[in-house]
C-alpha cells in the first residue's frame, strides 16, 4: 500500500487488548511503545495478531496501522 503520509513507523504488535467498539494495538517500535487505538471493526477487518509486522501511519493526533 503506498499513502502520501511521511510519519510512518514500522514495528511489531506487541499487545492487544479487544473492546465492544474499540481495540488498543501496542506496537514495539524499536524498544519504544507506541499505542493506537482503532475500531475493534478495524482490528478484525485486519486479523491483527501479537507479533505481527505493521507499520503505524502518523497524521495529526491520528495513528493508523496498515498491514
Amino acid at each position: 500500500m503506498q499513502l502520501s503520509a511521511r510519519n510512518q513507523l514500522k514495528g511489531k504488535v506487541s499487545d492487544i487488548k479487544n473492546g465492544p467498539v474499540s481495540t488498543e494495538v501496542e506496537i514495539d517500535v524499536n524498544g519504544t511503545k507506541l499505542v493506537s487505538t482503532i475500531t475493534t471493526g478495524s482490528a478484525s477487518s485486519l486479523n491483527l495478531k501479537i507479533g505481527d509486522e505493521v507499520t503505524a501511519v502518523i497524521k495529526a493526533s491520528s495513528v493508523m496501522i496498515a498491514k
